[in-house]
């Protein structure tokens, strides 16, 4: 059933690459929600290391991951990957994320990673502490169909200038009221 890993080995790391979706949970330190979101843009995700994955923030109608791991004191994330197909395993990533935004001159290093950039706004960076599977024998089976392309292709529409209005218009906080982009887009 359910073991404790040092790392991200490479039988995890394959496992974790194989999976066309992930799940990203975080929360405030104090009163508000907990926040559940799904990924699965194909090619914004990596490995970097037994300790450290990293994944490509595009951007969208919420800001509640980033907003979370910017409180001060906070950065708690868990990151869930679980198989629809083949072999019912569930891998949990917990950890300490921290935000990489497009205007931090760390950004430019990062995204190379990435086959897939349009529309970001952040690379989340998580230190991973602890790495954990477990059976998932109550994933339903499913058949991945393709990939959407919408939310990239929508941000690309919008051009740079209408995604920054965007994000001031949709991302500036959290549902909870916490800071997530400053006026500028930052």
């Amino acid at each position: 059933m359910g073991k404790v890993h040092d790392g991200i080995d490479g039988r995890l790391r394959a496992f974790i690459e194989a999976q066309h979706v992930f799940f990203v949970a975080t929360a405030p330190l104090a009163d508000g929600r907990v926040n559940v979101s799904p990924k699965g843009i194909g090619g914004t995700f990596v490995v970097v290391d037994e300790h450290t994955v990293a994944y490509l923030d595009i951007t969208a109608s919420g800001a509640e991951t980033i907003a979370h791991l910017r409180e001060p004191g906070n950065g708690r994330i868990t990151l869930m990957f679980c198989s629809f197909d083949r072999s019912p395993d569930v891998v949990r990533l917990h950890g300490r994320g921290r935000v990489v935004s497009l205007y931090d001159d760390e950004f430019a290093d990062w995204l190379p990673r990435f086959a897939e950039t349009r529309g970001a706004r952040a690379v989340i960076v998580v230190d991973v502490e602890r790495v954990s599977d477990s059976c998932g024998y109550g994933v339903p089976l499913m058949e991945v169909v393709g990939e959407r392309h919408l939310l990239p292709e929508h941000m690309e529409r919008k051009g740079a200038d209408g995604v920054v209005d965007y994000r001031r218009a949709k991302n500036r906080a959290s549902i909870d009221g916490l800071p997530a982009f400053t006026d500028d887009g930052a």
